[in-house]
């Protein structure tokens, strides 16, 4: 018996994890994103080619620290 209720929480424990958010602001800075005004690099929307720019200087900022 208990390898059936092993079995049982298999599934239970799939259903349990969130669903992945959609992204709805800039990372870098934090503004909604906008369907018409969108930027997709590595993997996250961006409002504008500024910010990814500027996301992209400041991670080689901390890198260096």
């Amino acid at each position: 018996m208990s390898a059936e209720a092993a079995t049982n929480a298999q599934p239970q424990a799939a259903q349990a994890q969130p669903a992945a958010e959609k992204q709805t602001n800039c990372p870098a800075c934090n503004k909604p994103i906008k369907k018409l005004r969108r930027y997709y690099r590595n993997g996250k929307f961006y409002c504008t080619k500024r910010c990814w720019s500027k996301s992209k200087q400041t991670a080689k900022e901390n890198e260096q620290k």
